[in-house]
């Protein structure tokens, strides 16, 4: 299953829309005003099924993650110092990037990759393509790229 992850070009929270091949709408995203990132997901008729929290005060950036009201686990970046580590609390699995944050691949506890994750790089807003073996486990990489581009988003305001 190939998803499109594509944040909106004017919103002023975190917004985005996620396509399947067929240009589909498969979840949009919505953010909401809170202490950290907080994303609300929702399925292509609209109803929520998903949330995405960031936990504030952490030496780490970690995330919560809800699906129909109910805490499902965490993500947690890891302590490293070339390549970006993410680790999902839930179902052993991790994530591993290329040097420049672009490309990732998550492996599940067998070691198997079970998505790909790469960045469109000549867009005007954040864009992925996701590219997932399960379509089960769509929902739960789609909070695993959100966790990771807000990380991003977050480290990358402090430096400016």
């Amino acid at each position: 299953m190939k998803l499109l992850f594509r944040q909106r070009f004017f919103s002023w929270l975190d917004s985005y829309d996620i396509y399947d091949e067929a240009g589909n709408t498969v979840f949009t995203v919505r953010g909401a005003l809170s202490w950290g990132h907080l994303l609300r997901i929702y399925d292509g008729c609209g109803r929520e099924i998903g949330c995405l929290k960031e936990k504030i005060f952490t030496f780490l950036p970690r995330f919560e993650m809800y699906a129909h009201g109910s805490y499902i686990g965490s993500i947690r970046k890891e302590l490293s110092f070339f390549r970006p580590k993410f680790n999902i609390d839930c179902n052993g699995w991790r994530v591993d990037g290329n040097w420049f944050e672009w490309d990732y691949a998550v492996i599940n506890a067998l070691g198997m990759q079970i998505a790909a994750v790469s960045k469109a790089i000549w867009n005007f807003t954040d864009t992925y393509v996701i590219d997932v073996c399960d379509p089960a486990d769509a929902l739960a990489i789609l909070m695993l790229v959100l966790a990771i581009d807000a990380e991003k988003c977050s480290r990358n305001a402090h430096h400016t």
